[in-house]
């Protein structure tokens, strides 16, 4: 006798915040023209948070093998949070809300079914920016963190993910992303100074400014007043 496999169950998050979801979504119905810049946003402004990690790294050209050594570590440390992240998708298995609470309203298009939305890649990456530089430059992480805001906000107002997905995602990347930053920059500042005295030299610190020394000006014994 062959017995069939029976698949696992997805969770349905919408008994988590179901109704805040529905809040933020009726809010985007009432909102249309705002639709199209959110959409676009969502998706378009991970861009921002990796324009803002190659501003830390050209900063950090002239501030040493430590400043440098953590401008590397970013991306590695959001790379790193989002693998996380992607594996808790795939264990914990939380269908979209546009699966669970179809008669919402979305302005995004529903992915597929094996696409899971908990915790949210997208707030992943943002937050996880925001834990990636601020050892490194306080200004550029809360700009991040405002950017960050931003898309967790769009992530709902999109109908892609509930609130708790967001949430999820911030609570995950900020200490994983946190600690690679860290733990780099404590084992990797060594090998970063050695090689920015070779030929990465150009990638990994400035040229320092030299300053001219103001010519002296002879005046022969014969001319002096």
């Amino acid at each position: 006798m062959v017995v069939a496999a029976t698949a696992q169950p997805a969770l349905d998050g919408s008994g988590i915040d179901g109704s805040l979801f529905t809040s933020v979504t009726d809010f985007a119905r009432d909102t249309k023209w705002l639709n199209t810049p959110m959409e676009v946003w969502t998706n378009l402004g991970l861009g921002v948070f990796a324009l803002l990690m190659i501003a830390g790294w050209w900063t950090a050209r002239r501030r040493g093998p430590r400043a440098m050594t953590l401008a590397l570590a970013a991306p590695v440390a959001v790379l790193t949070a989002f693998a996380a992240t992607e594996v808790v998708k795939s264990l914990v298995g939380e269908v979209r809300p546009c699966r669970s609470m179809p008669h919402a309203y979305f302005v995004d298009t529903c992915p597929a079914a094996s696409d899971y939305a908990f915790p949210s890649g997208h707030a992943t990456v943002a937050a996880a920016t925001v834990a990636a530089l601020f050892l490194l430059d306080r200004r550029l992480s809360a700009v991040a963190a405002a950017f960050a805001v931003l898309e967790g906000f769009s992530r709902v107002y999109v109908g892609a993910h509930y609130p708790h997905d967001v949430l999820a995602s911030a609570v995950l990347a900020l200490p994983v992303a946190f600690l690679v930053s860290w733990a780099l920059c404590r084992w990797a500042t060594p090998l970063v100074g050695s090689l920015s005295h070779g030929a990465l030299r150009p990638l990994l610190a400035a040229e320092p400014v030299t300053t001219a020394q103001p010519a002296r000006q002879a005046v022969s014994a014969g001319n002096r007043p």
